[in-house]
């Protein structure tokens, strides 16, 4: 009969307070997640159009108008975007920064994704949902082992 090798045992499991803070975490970084890609987005489209229209931001998120027009309307509540008639969407200086450190975040994950080994294209499409759920511990960590590295 075959032994299970300690590396694939199960764990114990957590005590439930544990647990439960693990997945209100995660559902959190999924609630968040949506607003940093808009904003990462609008911030992007500013920077290479000059504009950041409602169609475009759901054509390059592939998600319907009606949909961008409501997460837009969030980022608004948020302080995170302001709109004008016939002008798009701008970025508040709150959404800058939340841009800013998104970015940061993205290019962090993927570096170190590229650093162990991962193709670049994988690193990219991996590190979108990565970089939404990591931890600043994590983050740190990754940034320590790419200095090392030299």
């Amino acid at each position: 009969m075959a032994t299970k090798s300690k590396d694939l045992a199960t764990p114990a499991m957590p005590t439930e307070a544990a647990q439960a803070q693990r997945f209100e975490k995660a559902r959190s970084a999924q609630s968040t997640a949506l607003l940093e890609d808009y904003v990462e987005l609008i911030s992007d489209l500013l920077a290479s159009s000059g504009e950041a229209r409602p169609t475009d931001v759901a054509r390059r998120l592939g998600v319907a108008h009606a949909t961008a027009i409501k997460t837009i309307a969030r980022l608004k509540r948020e302080g995170l975007a302001t709109s004008r008639p016939y002008r798009g969407v701008f970025l508040t200086e709150a959404g800058k920064a939340l841009a800013d450190r998104v970015r940061l975040r993205h290019r962090l994950v993927v570096d170190l994704l590229m650093a162990v080994g991962v193709p670049a294209d994988s690193a990219e499409v991996d590190a979108e949902g990565i970089e939404h759920h990591v931890s600043d511990a994590a983050l740190a960590a990754f940034r320590d082992f790419l200095a090392q590295r030299g």
